[in-house]
């Protein structure tokens, strides 16, 4: 029996402006300021990577994919995502399950909730049912509380 390995990711990325689109979770947000980054700023997907990275013990995303890298200028978050489960993958561990928990004042996640849960599936290689994705709304609170960007936590569960 494999030994049960566990990662935490969290990513924050501030709002760049109407002129970037939106993704979270490989789902394009329509009518949407995108979030700023040197990739595409899908913040669900780099706190995935992050936890998935963790629970391998390969240290963290900004190790495998660094910000002044031009290869990875403007690379898609489920491309980054499906990039670093091939790295865990060579290391014989894949991610079992995945809770996800968006903070952020908008968008509404729910309506696109079941969408985001089959990218992110796809991505990691499970089954929908192992992959969470919740959203809360700070309320005007504390970080990204005034609406100026997005954060993502991540709770993953692999072998």
């Amino acid at each position: 029996m494999t030994e049960p390995r566990v990662g935490l990711g969290f990513d924050v990325h501030p709002r760049a402006g109407s002129a970037r689109p939106l993704f979270l979770g490989g789902v394009r947000f329509e009518g949407e300021e995108g979030l700023a980054g040197h990739s595409d700023g899908d913040a669900v997907c780099h706190a995935l990577a992050d936890a998935l990275l963790g629970s391998a013990g390969l240290g963290d995303i900004g190790e495998h994919f660094p910000e002044d890298d031009p290869r990875i200028a403007g690379i898609p978050g489920l491309e980054l995502l499906a990039r670093t489960v091939a790295k865990v993958r060579v290391r014989e561990l894949s991610p079992v399950s995945a809770d996800v928990t968006v903070i952020a004042d908008r968008p509404a996640i729910a309506p696109r909730r079941e969408e985001m849960r089959r990218h992110l599936a796809a991505a990691l290689g499970v089954p929908q049912e192992r992959v969470s994705v919740k959203a809360t709304r700070p309320e005007g609170l504390g970080l990204s509380g005034d609406g100026a960007g997005c954060i993502a936590l991540v709770v993953l569960s692999g072998p």
